[in-house]
């Protein structure tokens, strides 16, 4: 492996550089050379995953994978527009996936066909990558030291036996807060969910800025309730910590990433190669390591502790501008 080709670039306020190559730039992605940009929002062992396999697969190109958030991303694409510096998005919201899609290009000749149909954009201009569903996760022994049973519903939770157990990412900074309140707005009823909100509020301990902080605050014994992601959760309970899946009846909420190619790269021989199988196998992969919920039709991960025949919940109308108007009325974190 020629870790000196290696770049992750955190752009937004520092630059973490794992190695500096030559021949990585493409100031007019003529095709003349091997070079290849990749803007993700993934996290660092995804993209360490995915580097060190691309790296395998073609040795003789040159990858710059940045890593910046996903607004970031979307922000960056219809600022440089058709002068795009990148060539493939890896990991990014569907949401913020629609908000540029006049600068990505359409995938005409790629098999949708091996996704499940629902997950699969309408416009064909980018590829399922990642289903992150979400959960309510317990810790038993926190509920028993406070001489409190295990909930059964999200009723359950505004009972105040449960003040100062419960800990949810905030909707406002973390799309796995998000997902939670989009799917019980998809459920209830908008009015009827923000009320359940501002009295769940006065039961909550904290919420989090991000999507994992939930599960941390479960293994340090700090709450005994969460709300998170089934795939941190079960990667706890894989290292020995005792924590517990629930799913209450509305099913699980979930959210979508994506891949996608920039339009202005779509005619580099390399770049599609180098997409192709990024979409295809490495996203496979991806889906067996780390986030296995099924996304493709003949590949179901079996991963020791994943929940099996997950009911997900009605996450539709997930939208960037309904996710802005939601978060506006949203004073709860």
């Amino acid at each position: 492996m020629n870790f000196i080709k290696r770049t992750f670039a955190l752009v937004l306020a520092a630059v973490i550089c794992l190695g500096v190559f030559a021949g990585c730039s493409n100031p007019d992605k003529s095709g003349s050379d091997k070079s290849i940009v990749i803007w993700t929002s993934g996290e660092d062992y995804k993209n360490q995953y995915y580097l060190e396999e691309l790296e395998k697969k073609f040795p003789d190109y040159d990858f710059t994978l940045e890593y910046m958030n996903s607004s970031t991303i979307a922000a960056k694409v219809m600022e440089e527009g058709e002068n795009c510096s990148c060539d493939i998005i890896l990991s990014e919201e569907y949401g913020y996936l629609y908000k540029c899609e006049e600068y990505l290009a359409e995938l005409k000749d790629f098999d949708f066909s091996l996704f499940l149909d629902d997950i699969v954009p309408a416009n064909h201009k980018f590829t399922p990558e990642v289903k992150n569903g979400g959960c309510v996760i317990l810790n038993p022994k926190v509920l028993e030291s406070k001489g409190v049973e295990k909930p059964q519903s999200y009723e359950d939770l505004l009972d105040p036996k449960y003040e100062g157990l419960i800990s949810m990412p905030s909707p406002t900074s973390s799309g796995t807060g998000y997902m939670f309140l989009r799917q019980l707005t998809n459920e209830w009823g908008e009015e009827e969910a923000f009320k359940y909100f501002e009295d769940f509020s006065k039961n909550v301990l904290q919420y989090t800025s991000s999507g994992s902080g939930p599960v941390n605050a479960l293994v340090q014994g700090e709450a005994g309730i969460g709300l998170g992601m089934i795939s941190q959760a079960v990667n706890e309970i894989k290292e020995g910590v005792d924590l517990e899946i629930v799913f209450f009846e509305e099913g699980a909420p979930y959210s979508m990433y994506g891949n996608a190619v920039l339009a202005s790269s779509a005619d580099r021989e390399c770049v599609m190669e180098v997409f192709n199988y990024l979409a295809t196998d490495l996203c496979k992969g991806d889906n067996e390591r780390y986030f296995p919920d099924q996304i493709f039709k003949d590949y179901i991960p079996d991963v020791e502790g994943f929940p099996k025949d997950v009911d997900y919940g009605n996450m539709s109308n997930d939208t960037l501008d309904e996710k802005d108007r939601l978060l506006a009325k949203w004073t709860f974190s």
